[in-house]
């Protein structure tokens, strides 16, 4: 059982003892941190009450988290927007649209389904800063006054967010909805009974998809299978893609921030191209810088330079993403986990806008799912992780192996990533699970298979 506080908020599993887990108290203290920062960093001159929007995927953990949250908002004297049932877009852009001093999204992603979260917004939409996430974890083991009865927070309930991110991504001048239509594309979703099943349903259907094959779209949180879009928990949207004869088939993560798709014969696409092939498609119309992660496929900085345009490597993690993107004012990034950022529409990880954008793609070309696939310069990824021994120093084991790797020139912006001929190896933190992530990319599986195991097994030696 696990609780873990970092720049991505505040994640842990559920029940259990308080302080090792995200237990009630441990909720309410996280959400008293973070009201507190919102109450001395909103601006001075700020005439209306505080508030905060709140959203949720359909985990069963979310009704309890929900309801202690805003209730700790409205003791602090915090008006609360209650998206309820929503994704983490949907909500980034709430708190734009409400004029909000900021956000908290309900849900653990990726995690199953006994872990949940606390995923902390900024009044621009955008997830905190690493400063920031300190401060908050900072005040929320601190003693806090609350409001007195007459100034205790409100809460109102707003349920046409989902409709209105949809129908701004409609007005994208690359959403091309006739287009789509006239494609008459068929499509399976696989939404792991979660948000998903509400959202992409709803998108296809306005993008005139009039053939939409559901899997696991009944939002009540029971995932059908490990939650992550990996091609090894997908086997029966491919079953379902083949059977059904569709052109592709979409999933998304149970917040609906992560993207991949299925090809036409069943075939995974492959999460790391979800952003190559938005990224290609974007690029071809709209001239501008590319921004991904350490962690992500080489293709994309491949199609950037194929469009004359420039590539950067942030460290990983969205709000880092995000900073390198504002930084060279790049028209589209993202990660190589199904993550794609458009910051025409909002700057976070949207998987509605990437398919809207995929399927426009797709509907300009002559191409299959696969055929397109095959267009792009062929990598092959292995990701493997090692569990942390809680008396590992991480930080100085992979200090040590950088220090050995000198001879490789590592990068160490974010934990020690090796550029080598024959490909390349990452090795670094986690900030959401107790473990080392290593991912290796090379031009054949078994070659990236064997960067992973030889520098996993260097980076042990040095513990």
């Amino acid at each position: 059982m696990t609780f873990i506080r970092s720049i991505s908020g505040f994640r842990g599993t559920i029940g259990g003892p308080e302080e090792e887990n995200l237990t009630p108290p441990d909720i309410v203290r996280a959400t008293q941190g973070y009201g507190s920062w919102i109450l001395d960093t909103r601006p001075a001159d700020s005439k209306d009450r505080p508030k905060v929007v709140v959203g949720r995927d359909a985990r069963p953990s979310g009704d309890m988290v929900q309801r202690l949250v805003t209730g700790t908002l409205m003791g602090m004297g915090i008006d609360v927007i209650d998206l309820d049932l929503s994704t983490t877009p949907t909500v980034e852009m709430a708190v734009v649209g409400e004029g909000a001093d900021g956000g908290i999204i309900l849900t653990a992603s990726h995690n199953p389904v006994q872990w949940n979260a606390l995923k902390l917004l900024d009044r621009h939409g955008a997830f905190i800063s690493a400063a920031d996430g300190a401060d908050v974890i900072r005040r929320s083991g601190e003693a806090h006054h609350f409001a007195p009865v007459e100034a205790l927070g409100t809460i109102s309930r707003q349920d046409g967010w989902i409709d209105a991110h949809i129908q701004a991504i409609l007005d994208l001048e690359l959403v091309d909805r006739e287009a789509v239509a006239q494609a008459g594309f068929k499509v399976a979703v696989d939404a792991v009974h979660s948000t998903g099943g509400i959202a992409v349903p709803r998108l296809l259907k306005a993008l005139g998809v009039e053939e939409v094959i559901e899997l696991y779209c009944e939002p009540h949180g029971r995932f059908p299978h490990n939650p992550e879009p990996r091609p090894e928990h997908l086997t029966a949207l491919s079953e379902a893609v083949v059977e059904h004869g569709c052109h592709l088939g979409i999933t998304v993560d149970p917040d609906v921030d992560r993207l991949a798709f299925v090809c036409e014969d069943g075939s995974m696409f492959g999460e790391e191209y979800t952003l190559v092939s938005v990224a290609d498609y974007v690029l071809a119309h709209t001239p501008g810088a590319v921004v991904s992660n350490l962690s992500s496929t080489r293709a994309l900085r491949d199609v950037a330079e194929s469009h004359g345009q420039r590539y950067t490597a942030s460290a990983v993690g969205e709000v880092n993403v995000v900073q390198a993107m504002t930084e060279t004012n790049a028209i589209i990034g993202g990660e190589g986990n199904g993550g794609v950022i458009y910051p025409t529409l909002h700057a976070g990880r949207d998987a509605l806008v990437g398919i809207a954008l995929f399927l426009s793609h797709l509907a300009h070309g002559d191409k299959t799912v696969s055929g397109l696939r095959a267009s792009y310069p062929h990598y092959e990824m292995v990701k493997a992780k090692i569990d942390l021994d809680p008396t590992w120093n991480v930080d100085r084991l992979l200090a040590d192996f950088a220090s050995d790797m000198q001879e490789h020139a590592p990068s160490t912006i974010d934990g020690v990533k090796l550029d080598l001929p024959e490909g390349w190896v990452h090795l670094r933190k986690s900030n959401t699970e107790p473990i080392v992530r290593v991912y290796a990319e090379a031009s054949t599986a078994e070659a990236a298979k064997a960067l992973v195991d030889t520098y996993r097994e260097k980076l042990l030696s040095c513990a």
